[in-house]
C-alpha cells in the first residue's frame, strides 16, 4: 500500500489537571513520528502490511531523524523525499479526559510539497509493480494537488482511499466524490463534502455512496458508525472505552479498516475491526 501525505513530529502533552487560560501544571510530554499518512503508514506496517511512505521533510536533522524512525518498523520511506525548510511538527495539550484542549501545527512545508507528493504517486504506477497498491491519501494535502491527484488515479482505475483531516479541508471536496476512491471520515468531516448537515452516520455514508464515492466509513464519536458500499450499509456501536487520547484515533480507525478489507472480511467484520482498534488506541491499550 502506498500512503502519501504529511509526515512530521507529534508533540503532545497530556495532564491531569484543569487547563484554565494562561495554565502552567505538571503533566507529561511525548514525542512520536506523527501526521495522518505517517500514521496510518505506522498502524499497517505494524499489522504486517507492506507499505511506502510518500512524503516530504525538512532538511535537518529532525527529518533524518523522523525517516529513520519510520524506516526502523519496516516502513518504505524511499519516496520521502528531503525538502528545503524545517521538518513539520504538531503540538497539542490534551486535558483530563482526553480530549484535545488546544494545538499549533507548523506544517506549512506540506502545502510547498504537495505537487511533488502528488506526481510521485502518479509516477509510481508508471513505472514500478505498484501499480496495483491501494494509495491512501491525505486529506491535509493542498486542495488542488489533491484533486489532481484523484483525478490522475481515476483515470488509471487506481483503487484509493481518502482521509478527511479536518471539516475546513474537507470543504475542498464539497460537492465531488470519486468513483474508485473511500471516504474515510467523522460525521462533519463528511456533511462538509456534503454541504448539508447529516441525522447521522448511516445517513451521511449513504450520502456519500448516492454522490458516487466508491464507499465510506463516517465515524461520529460515541455514537454509531457507518460503511456503505455497493452491497448496502452496515452500522455498528463503538465499544465503551476509557478516553485517555484522542490524537490520531482517525487515522488507526481508516488504517484497521483498510487492512481488514485486504484481509476479505465481511462488512461487518471489517467495521467492527476497525471500532474496536480505535477504541484500543483511545484507551491507551493499543500502540
Amino acid at each position: 500500500m502506498i500512503c502519501a501525505g504529511a509526515a512530521h513530529w507529534d508533540v503532545i502533552g497530556r495532564t491531569g489537571a484543569a487547563l484554565p487560560p494562561g495554565a502552567d501544571v505538571p503533566g507529561r510530554v511525548s514525542r512520536s513520528p506523527g501526521g495522518v499518512a505517517a500514521n496510518v503508514a505506522r498502524f499497517l506496517a505494524g499489522s504486517g502490511q507492506p507499505v511506502r511512505l510518500v512524503s516530504a521533510v525538512g532538511a535537518d536533522a529532525e527529518g533524518a531523524a523522523l525517516i529513520a524512525a519510520l524506516s526502523e518498523i519496516g516502513i518504505d520511506c524511499s519516496g520521502v523525499a528531503t525538502e528545503a525548510g524545517r521538518t513539520g511538527c504538531y503540538l497539542a495539550v490534551e486535558d483530563a479526559a482526553g480530549a484535545l484542549h488546544a494545538a499549533v501545527a507548523d506544517c506549512d512545508g506540506l502545502d510547498a510539497a504537495s505537487e511533488a507528493i502528488a506526481q510521485r504517486v502518479l509516477g509510481l504506477g508508471e513505472s514500478e509493480e505498484s501499480v496495483e497498491a491501494e494509495v491512501i491519501l491525505d486529506g491535509n494535502l493542498a486542495p488542488a494537488a489533491l484533486c489532481r491527484l484523484l483525478d490522475g488515479l481515476a483515470a488509471r482505475r487506481r483503487r484509493s482511499a481518502f482521509l478527511a483531516a479536518s471539516p475546513q479541508k474537507a470543504r475542498a471536496l464539497a460537492g465531488r466524490a470519486w468513483g474508485e476512491t473511500v471516504f474515510y471520515g467523522n460525521l462533519d468531516e463528511a456533511a462538509a463534502v456534503l454541504e448539508r448537515a447529516c441525522g447521522g452516520a448511516v445517513e451521511a455514508a449513504e450520502g456519500l455512496r448516492a454522490l458516487g464515492w466508491r464507499a465510506a466509513l463516517v465515524s461520529d464519536g460515541a455514537r454509531a458508525a457507518a460503511w456503505a458500499d455497493a452491497g448496502g450499509c452496515v452500522s455498528l456501536q463503538p465499544p465503551k472505552t476509557v478516553v485517555r487520547s484522542v490524537t490520531g484515533a482517525g487515522d488507526r480507525l481508516a488504517a484497521a479498516h483498510v487492512s481488514a478489507l485486504a484481509s476479505g472480511g465481511s462488512a461487518q467484520h471489517c467495521l467492527g475491526v476497525a471500532l474496536a482498534a480505535a477504541a484500543g488506541h483511545i484507551s491507551g491499550a493499543a500502540p
